[in-house]
């Protein structure tokens, strides 16, 4: 459980709630670390047993609501011994050759932080197409010098109490490490689904932001001549505007990205991400024309008319 290798000064903060079977590989993959904060939203599973289990520090998190969500609390709040924190979801591993390159990237004084790479697999397999990959996340960085963004989305309901797909705003010079992190969720389906229909909520309330014009600020920002990030939310205002996103989505995906080149993995992930983008583009209709909920609430001035019965 533990490494013989000499730690490396970094603190890994892993966000957990009902975990207990992606915990032990991710846990096993950060041994090197010299510290491991779990924290967790109550699970109703063995999550902080099997945490505690291999050497790390469990923290519960109670969300109330409003800003700041888990991760941005914990970069407030928790007694990190180390400079660099290293963020890592339960389904994520760091691999042997990541670590001797974090090693070496925390020596250089110029950087504040760097980007990490993620392999996607799905159903057992590499999803290396499809836009899956390269997959740039700044997970790794000087703690006192990053915050993950607002996107103005905490009080919508139904999305958990983490971040989902805010990013890191960093102060200072970032770089891009070269040895992949590995996504490796060992849930099933229905959990897949699950997490994105959560995932859905969110991302409906970003889209109905976008199309209200509501600032930046506050955010990493979107830039055409950016980095990769800020160009992809830069795309993301326009096709917000398109027609007939969940069949762009699956053409994008599955032809004009290639991911039929990843088989029968490939076609069922593109399939699910077209589902996924009809979720989102619903649950927009539904907040813009019924204020959030499946039917109009009646206001106070009008009444449901009775409901005629049949003649007998």
């Amino acid at each position: 459980m533990t490494s013989n290798l000499a730690k490396v000064p970094v603190s890994v903060l892993i966000p957990a709630r009902n975990e207990e079977a992606n915990l032990p590989a991710c846990l096993e993959s950060v041994a090197r670390a010299d510290e491991v904060f779990v924290v967790d939203s109550q699970s109703s599973d063995r999550s902080s047993e099997m945490a505690e289990k291999y050497g790390a520090t469990v923290v519960q998190f109670q969300f109330n609501g409003r800003w700041p969500k888990k991760k941005n609390w914990s970069l407030e709040n928790l007694p990190f011994r180390n400079e660099w924190v290293l963020i890592v979801d339960c389904d994520e591993r760091i691999t042997p050759e990541l670590w001797e390159e974090i090693e070496a990237a925390i020596q250089q004084a110029d950087h504040n932080g760097y980007y990490l790479n993620r392999r996607v697999f799905f159903l057992g397999q590499w999803i290396r197409h499809g836009g899956k990959y390269p997959d740039w996340n700044l997970r790794l960085f000087r703690h006192a010098k990053g915050r993950y963004e607002n996107l103005n989305t905490e009080e919508i309901r139904n999305t958990g109490d983490n971040e989902v797909h805010e990013h890191v705003v960093l102060s200072g010079k970032v770089g891009y490490l070269t040895r992949d992190m590995l996504h490796i969720d060992f849930k099933d389906l229905y959990h897949w689904l699950e997490r994105h229909n959560r995932y859905s909520n969110w991302e409906a309330q970003v889209y109905l932001n976008v199309l209200n014009g509501k600032a930046d600020s506050g955010t990493i920002g979107a830039n055409l001549l950016g980095d990769a990030v800020q160009r992809k939310r830069f795309l993301k205002k326009i096709w917000v505007r398109l027609p007939f996103k969940p069949l762009l989505r699956f053409v994008l995906f599955y032809f004009i990205r290639l991911g039929f080149l990843d088989g029968k993995a490939g076609y069922t992930y593109g399939r699910l991400l077209s589902q996924y983008e009809y979720q989102i583009g619903v649950k927009l209709y539904e907040l813009q024309q019924c204020g959030g909920t499946l039917n109009t609430k009646p206001t106070a001035s009008s009444k449901l008319q009775p409901i005629p019965q049949p003649e007998s």
